[in-house]
């Protein structure tokens, strides 16, 4: 947590003691490809270990150049950034989770909306309790997740790296029956909330995918094993058993 930083710079100062905060994305990929560092704390600190972060990083082979970015790429483009002061770079990786909570739910939704298009091929039994399908002629279809998974990821405007991890993974089970669905949170998605609320800044979308990945500790869908899937192949993550509190 941010705040953790600047506590912890300043009690480490008084013993002559310099304290950076560097927050990484990259999950486990990120030991063959390098990995985006985001640097908060002294400046001149900073200057000193560059040659490190820049060894670690990317690269500014990692991405295509952004149009209009011809001279010397800049330290972001090799994938490492001085963000500020004591707090900074774990400030930035916090808000940075809080986006991954939302893109990695979004295409959960979606994928699971693609999954039960099929619902007007079951018979369904109608009761004064349950509203029917209004139109099951509409929702005949057994769509290929895989393959569609696949056809997004060239030339699609939401192609992403998560969307490669969810064609991997799909690849290997079509209904990722190898997961089931409890999508753990490990703080940064809280922080980036309460970082919001703090400061007054609307944040409609993270806060619910936060909320959301609460409620499917409680309850098993499709989308929530899409998100489990996403994790574990971008992080290594495992799913979390919350019965017995140890790992599925």
């Amino acid at each position: 947590h941010f705040t953790d930083d600047i506590r912890r710079a300043n009690e480490l100062k008084n013993d002559g003691i310099n304290y950076l905060d560097v927050g990484v994305s990259g999950g486990v990929w990120g030991e063959k490809r390098g990995y985006c560092l985001m640097i908060g704390g002294s400046q001149s600190e900073y200057e000193f270990l560059e040659p490190v972060f820049k060894a670690l990083a990317p690269g500014v082979s990692g991405a295509k150049r952004t149009q209009g970015r011809e001279n010397e790429p800049s330290p972001a483009e090799n994938g490492y950034l001085y963000c500020g002061e004591s707090g900074a770079g774990h400030f930035v990786k916090m808000v940075h989770n809080g986006i991954e909570y939302g893109l990695m739910a979004a295409y959960a939704e979606g994928f699971s909306i693609l999954k039960h298009a099929n619902q007007g091929l079951d018979k369904t039994d109608v009761d004064a309790e349950t509203a029917p399908l209004e139109s099951p002629m509409n929702y005949k279809y057994e769509l290929p997740l895989k393959d569609i998974s696949e056809l997004w990821r060239r030339g699609s405007v939401i192609s992403s790296w998560l969307l490669d991890l969810i064609a991997q993974e799909m690849f290997f089970s079509e209904d990722l029956d190898n997961y089931t669905g409890k999508v753990s949170d490990s703080g940064e998605g809280r922080w980036t909330s309460i970082a919001a609320i703090d400061l007054g800044v609307p944040t409609p979308v993270l806060t619910t995918a936060l909320y959301s990945r609460f409620f499917s500790q409680q309850s098993d869908s499709f989308s929530n094993r899409v998100q489990s899937a996403m994790r574990h192949a971008f992080g290594g993550h495992q799913e979390k058993n919350t019965l017995n509190g140890g790992e599925k």
